[in-house]
């Protein structure tokens, strides 16, 4: 809603927005539900990582408003899925005794890690003045997810090889 108001479209625009991103969220949880029964929780947070990168590189180069309508649902279909895939991936690769403990953690960290980076864009906007500035620090923070997925991901694949050649 800030950044709508400095570009002088009014806190009623960012507020019309924001309720976009959000609905696309809840959109995105129930199309990132189905997307991973069909190929995993792991795959999932990897897509819905690169594509909320990819939403917020729009950011960018376009402050028009018709634009901003569109990349805000943009963001909201692809960010919404993220935090609901953890579960998921704790489910398939943690035994059953272990979930509660885990996914409580992951969460813990997750809702930490959300609260740190709205601060922490705001500190740098503050810093810069630039809300450039702040998505890409945004941006650094989803390809640090996006590389931890990307590593994790790479890791199943080579223990799933090793155990076919052994079996």
């Amino acid at each position: 809603m800030a950044y709508c108001g400095d570009l002088g479209y009014g806190p009623a625009q960012g507020a019309l927005m924001l309720s976009l991103m959000l609905g696309f969220g809840v959109v995105s949880r129930l199309v990132s539900g189905a997307i991973c029964d069909r190929i995993g929780g792991l795959r999932t947070l990897l897509l819905g990582g690169l594509l909320q990168c990819v939403a917020l590189l729009l950011f960018l180069p376009f402050d028009g408003l018709v634009s901003l309508y569109v990349i805000s649902a943009l963001f909201g279909l692809f960010q919404g899925g993220i935090v609901p895939s953890y579960a998921i991936i704790v489910r398939e690769h943690f035994p059953p005794e272990e979930a509660g403990a885990r996914v409580g953690t992951v969460l813990m960290f997750t809702l930490f890690g959300m609260a740190l980076g709205g601060w922490m864009s705001g500190k740098v906007f503050d810093l810069t003045g630039s809300y450039h500035a702040a998505f890409l620090n945004g941006i650094g923070w989803n390809l640090l997810n996006v590389s931890i997925a990307s590593f994790l991901l790479l890791r199943l694949y080579r223990l799933r090889r090793v155990a076919v050649a052994t079996a």
